[in-house]
């Protein structure tokens, strides 16, 4: 470890937010913790493992710039699909925390050109604010130019990512993965899933301040989708599957039921499922549009779309 100069070390963060969104469900419904991660305790974890990373104490180590990227819908359409008021509690705990958020409004389910203005953005800013370390919570290899330009700075590189997968309940399995060539661009590569889940770290302080407690009422980013046009290729599914309508009956821990009149027993439904709303955002009595397929255990819907 080098010899402390007590030097502040100035560490500029960068979220891909769709990335952030996905992690941030996981956790709160496939893995075992059923929580959220914490913003406050994301910043708290980098700062102390900057300052690991760099031999300083942790007071040496201080985020002086974050900046949160990510799609979003324009504010008619969010009003319409319920969301403005979510988005706004969203934006108030990156507010509190200091977090300059970046949103390119899009009507579109993909997110074409958050990662080219992230990475644009952080080479500018790590060029005059002169950044010792830059901090990135994204999992793609289109960030690799940014690491080698970054580097280029003499500026290191951060990068927080996750590798993970599990089985929904229609049985479906679904992947995370961090590119591997990403990770070997970069100085500092902090793969979270193994700390998280490392026993060693089960009575850390740190580790523990990662996840909102429940009590807290922790509120994920909108998703965001669009709605398909009638003559939108979108509608039509490639299993040859029609679109059904129902409304939302009953709600557990990340799962739920849908009333529906072309099926007699109720359709179940996973969180991994939903494209228009996060799982917390749902109630009973919301009417649905989704496909539906014949699971083992009878209708399973996939491709949810919140009507109300």
């Amino acid at each position: 470890m080098p010899e402390i100069d007590h030097k502040l070390v100035r560490i500029g963060v960068f979220y891909d937010g769709n990335f952030f969104y996905h992690v941030s469900n996981y956790y709160r419904y496939a893995h075992p913790r059923r929580q959220r991660i914490s913003i406050p305790g994301l910043h708290e974890f980098i700062r102390r493992h900057v300052a690991d990373a760099e031999g300083v104490d942790a007071e040496y180590a201080q985020i002086v710039d974050a900046h949160f990227f990510r799609g979003r819908l324009w504010a008619r359409e969010a009003e319409a699909r319920q969301q403005l008021y979510a988005e706004r509690v969203f934006d108030d705990i990156l507010m509190a925390e200091g977090v300059v958020t970046h949103y390119l409004p899009i009507p579109q389910k993909t997110e074409k050109g958050i990662d080219v203005w992230l990475a644009l953005e952080a080479f500018e800013l790590t060029v005059y604010k002169k950044f010792n370390v830059v901090v990135l919570l994204a999992g793609d290899s289109d960030f690799i130019p940014l690491a080698r330009k970054i580097n280029s700075l003499g500026t290191r590189m951060m990068v927080l990512g996750w590798d993970f997968k599990f089985t929904d309940d229609s049985g479906r399995e679904r992947e995370t993965v961090t590119s591997t060539r990403l990770l070997d661009e970069i100085t500092y590569p902090v793969m979270m899933h193994q700390i998280i889940d490392d026993k060693a770290n089960r009575d850390d302080p740190v580790i523990r301040n990662l996840f909102v407690e429940h009590k807290e009422s922790p509120v994920a980013p909108p998703p965001i989708t669009r709605t398909p046009e009638p003559d939108d290729p979108a509608q039509a599914d490639p299993d040859g599957l029609s679109k059904c309508e129902g409304e939302l009956l009953s709600l557990r821990g990340g799962f739920g039921f849908i009333r529906c009149r072309q099926y007699p027993n109720n359709v179940f439904f996973h969180w991994a499922s939903l494209e228009n709303k996060d799982f917390s955002e749902l109630a009973p009595g919301q009417r649905v549009r989704f496909f539906a397929e014949e699971g083992e255990r009878g209708p399973v819907a996939r491709e949810i779309e919140v009507l109300d």
